[in-house]
C-alpha cells in the first residue's frame, strides 16, 4: 500500500460551478483554487473510437441534447463542449493529480493519450473504474499502472476483486468508509480513495482515517 504525506482533494469533473462539469473550463477553474491538488474525469469513447471527457452516456444532462456519446464523432462531440482526452490533459498542469475514471469499454487508444501526456510510467495519476474487466484491459495494456477499483461499498468482495486484478486500491462512496472498512483494505495492502464529497468536515474526518484522495466539490473544493 502506498503512503501518501496527505489526502489529496481531487476536484470532482473540475469546479463546474464555474463552466460545465468535465469541460477543460470546469478544470482549469478548479486548478486555480488553492486547496485544489488535481481532478477527477470521466473518460468515454466517440463513435470514431476517440477517448473523449463527459461522465454520462448522453449530452441530455448537461448540454441538453438526446445524442448518445458513442453515437457521434469527437469532431461534433467538441463542438458541444465535450474535449478529447488529449485536448483537456494538454491543457492542464503536468504537476496535478488525475484520477481518470474510464466509463464503459475501452481499448489501446485511452492508453496511448494517456502515455503521450503522463509518460509511460504515468506520472501522478491513477485509472479508475466501476468496471473490473475495464481495468484488466488496461492492465494488460500498461500492468505497471496504478488503478482503482471503484465501488459503492468498501467489504470483503470488493477489495478481493481489487487485489486479484492487481489495483492499487479501491475508490469509494465516502459514506461507506470507516475505521472498520478502512482496516479491511490495508489489510489487502490497498490504498482508499474516497467519492464525493461536499463538505470540509467530511473531506477532514476520512483525512484523519488515512484516505489517500477524496474527490470533492463545492464547499470542499474552496477549503
Amino acid at each position: 500500500m502506498q503512503v501518501r504525506a496527505r489526502t489529496l482533494r481531487l476536484a470532482h469533473r473540475g469546479d463546474w460551478r464555474h463552466a460545465p462539469e468535465n469541460s477543460i473550463e470546469a478544470m482549469t477553474a478548479a486548478l486555480a483554487i488553492a486547496a485544489c491538488d488535481g481532478l477527477e474525469l470521466d473518460v468515454r469513447r466517440s463513435s470514431d473510437g476517440v477517448p473523449v471527457v463527459i461522465h454520462d452516456e448522453t449530452l441530455e444532462r448537461v448540454q441538453g441534447r438526446p445524442d448518445r456519446v458513442e453515437a457521434l464523432p469527437a469532431a461534433v462531440l467538441d463542438t458541444h463542449g465535450i474535449p478529447a482526452l488529449a485536448d483537456l490533459l494538454a491543457a492542464v498542469h503536468r504537476r496535478a493529480f488525475l484520477d481518470v475514471e474510464l466509463k464503459g469499454t475501452h481499448d489501446r487508444a485511452v492508453v496511448e493519450v494517456l502515455a503521450a501526456a503522463r509518460g509511460a510510467e504515468l506520472r501522478d495519476t491513477v485509472v479508475s473504474s466501476f468496471e473490473p474487466a475495464t481495468i484488466e484491459r488496461v492492465r494488460g495494456l500498461a500492468p505497471a499502472w496504478p488503478c482503482w477499483l471503484n465501488s459503492q461499498t468498501l467489504d470483503a468482495d470488493v477489495v478481493a476483486t481489487a487485489a486479484a486484478i492487481g489495483c492499487r486500491g479501491v475508490s469509494i462512496w465516502f459514506e461507506a468508509i470507516d475505521e472498520r472498512t478502512m482496516a479491511t483494505a490495508r489489510a489487502a495492502g490497498l490504498e482508499v480513495a474516497a467519492w464525493t464529497v461536499r463538505r470540509r468536515a467530511t473531506y477532514d474526518r476520512l483525512a484523519r482515517l488515512g484516505v489517500a484522495a477524496v474527490c470533492v466539490e463545492a464547499a470542499a473544493l474552496d477549503g
